[in-house]
């Protein structure tokens, strides 16, 4: 039983920054998965991608909205990952999931509740 939850989210005020953590439980991160993936979802909008990272050769991508002002990462040996938000706008504010696809599927098939993150001063 693969779960993944998240961590760290919290009110911060515009150009503030703020780090996320995504934790998964039942297996291994680096020999499951394939990849690893960020989204979120704003009031009333659709869910987006924000930004991936594959558990080997940790090869990254990121939605252009964010590309310079967040960084994705990981700890394979902690199952974690994380995403570092800097210069955060109102722009930003959504609930921010993780999610995981498995090693010979394109689809992330695995997601967690999701940890709010809301920008305002």
């Amino acid at each position: 039983q693969v779960e993944l939850v998240e961590s760290g989210g919290g009110l911060v005020q515009p150009g503030g920054s703020l780090r996320i953590s995504c934790t998964a439980s039942g297996r291994s991160f680096s020999t499951y998965f394939r990849g690893w993936g960020w989204f979120r979802q704003a009031p009333g909008k659709e869910r987006e991608f924000v930004a991936a990272v594959t558990p080997v050769g940790s090869a990254t991508s990121y939605s252009d909205s964010v590309k310079g002002r967040f960084f994705i990462s990981k700890n394979n040996a902690a199952n974690t990952m994380y995403l570092q938000m800097n210069s955060l706008t109102p722009e930003d504010t959504a609930v921010y999931f993780c999610a995981a696809k498995r090693v010979g599927h394109t689809d992330y098939e695995f997601w967690g509740r999701g940890t709010q993150v809301t920008v305002s001063a």
